[in-house]
């Protein structure tokens, strides 16, 4: 299962440091559960997406993956793939950028010819294979037809494959220099947030996360004083805190950390999809870890 993490620390810009393979896997191992690709974005002092991504198709990229990467942002998302669909290539590896914005999905939606038909020339926006860019152009779409609403565009966009297309699941986190949103859709896989108060739960600590499969590790002594808002696949600590989303509530975390959430899609999908019902390689890539 692709894994999601998404932290929040606006107004200010924190230092981070990232692995995204951090799994002391046996030979053995590997070959069976590597991922597809690993990929961190983040946005730079002027305001400019950064995405440092790879696909897992090599021992080198695997060295990529494994290697510590120190950033400073106000706002990152990382993300591994187990791919569902496209190739294993970097222009299918997340994190994706549209405007300005970037975006990492966990999940599987079908009938993608439908989809690009609806898109029609905003398809142009897609530089890859996969159903997540396709979704990820909806919503670039819906967001400038709702005058640059970010919540209304991923609102207008997942009710619009929830009511047309075969859906599995559509998590996503959704980042700008100083915003985050998080969409968990419907109860299929886990999305969890944590409004961590500087220091953590005992006020003294730096972050610490580390996902229970050793797939993603994060680092950030900044936030030993500075409060911030995570968003992942796991509970990432034994911090109190986390709280599991609710199927279809989307999440959105202000520019001064504050953060409102909503169920915006209250009803399952209108084709939904069972592992059973998935191509095989889609119904691997979804499985817990």
């Amino acid at each position: 299962m692709c894994r999601l993490f998404g932290l929040s620390s606006a107004p200010r810009r924190s230092h981070a440091t990232f692995w995204l393979l951090d799994a002391p896997d046996s030979l053995s191992e590997q070959s069976r559960r590597d991922p597809d690709g690993t990929g961190l974005g983040y946005f730079s002092p002027d305001g400019a997406p950064h995405v440092d991504k790879a696909p897992i198709a090599a021992y080198q990229d695997r060295a990529f993956a494994e290697e510590a990467r120190q950033v400073e942002s106000a706002t990152f998302l990382a993300h591994v793939r187990f791919a569902s669909t496209g190739s294993l290539d970097a222009r299918n590896t997340h994190p994706f950028e549209q405007d300005g914005r970037l975006f990492a999905h966990n999940g599987v939606l079908e009938g993608l010819d439908t989809l690009d038909a609806h898109l029609g020339g905003d398809r142009s926006l897609v530089g890859g294979d996969t159903d997540s860019e396709r979704f990820f152009a909806l919503i670039t779409r819906e967001t400038r037809d709702h005058g640059g609403d970010l919540a209304a565009g991923i609102e207008h966009a997942a009710r619009w494959i929830a009511g047309n297309l075969p859906v599995y699941a559509l998590n996503l986190i959704l980042i700008t220099p100083d915003e985050l949103w998080a969409l968990r859709y419907p109860g299929t896989h886990e999305l969890y947030v944590l409004e961590r108060p500087a220091g953590g739960q005992h006020g003294t600590r730096h972050l610490d996360h580390s996902g229970s499969h050793g797939r993603m590790r994060v680092h950030s002594a900044t936030l030993a004083d500075h409060p911030a808002v995570v968003v992942a696949s796991e509970r990432m600590d034994d911090h109190p805190d986390w709280r599991l989303m609710r199927p279809g509530e989307l999440l959105h975390v202000a520019r001064d950390r504050r953060t409102t959430h909503r169920v915006v899609l209250p009803d399952a999908p209108a084709h939904p999809l069972t592992l059973d019902d998935l191509r095989p390689e889609a119904a691997a890539s979804q499985k817990a870890a």
